[in-house]
């Protein structure tokens, strides 16, 4: 019998191949070469499934973003925080989707998620933002980091003349500019 973590290993693999809304518990079956009943114990349903992808990227994207930023402050940890999330989301498309979907609020808090929002605040400590800018600073990260990735999944740079590399780098100065500069 498969272990939780190797389970939650073997979707993430599958979801990633073949993207999350195809991630089942016969495909997961078929993929590991076991009786579908066989995985019933642990998992139930696509749903349950997906949780279990969406808290293990959850672990290691924050322990990624965690090791990137060790010793950074201010636009260096920006940077090392943004790269790491990107990188993250193009290696990892099925399991950067699991992250997107509605987790129980129980379950949610004791997963890795709310270490992302405490890096977050973290970078932010560098550009001396206090609440509630610090809350107005975290949703404008996430949102462009997210936006960002999620378009350049989908392709949607591909025929614009610029390069998407170019564009992320440029995205990160400004956010830092923007951060230096907070409205007060």
């Amino acid at each position: 019998m498969l272990a939780e973590k190797q389970l939650a290993e073997a979707a993430a693999l599958l979801a990633d191949e073949v993207g999350l809304e195809n991630l089942t518990v016969p495909a997961l079956a078929r993929r590991l070469g076991i009786k579908e009943p066989n995985l019933y114990p642990r998992a139930k349903n696509a749903q349950e499934l997906r949780v279990r992808v969406a808290l293990l990227a959850f672990a290691e994207l924050a322990d990624l973003v965690a090791a990137a930023m060790a010793g950074r402050s201010g636009k260096d940890a920006l940077m090392a925080f943004a790269n790491a999330y990107r990188s993250y989301a193009k290696q990892h498309p099925g399991r950067y989707a699991a992250m997107q979907i509605d987790l129980d609020p129980a379950v949610a808090t004791a997963s890795a998620a709310p270490r992302h929002a405490a890096m977050t605040r973290a970078i932010l400590h560098g550009y001396q933002l206090a609440e509630p800018d610090q809350t107005d600073a975290v949703r404008l990260l996430h949102s462009t980091f997210h936006g960002f990735t999620t378009l350049e999944a989908a392709d949607r740079f591909a025929h614009s003349p610029r390069d998407t590399d170019a564009s992320w780098s440029r995205t990160l100065d400004a956010l830092d500019i923007v951060l230096r500069n907070w409205p007060r």
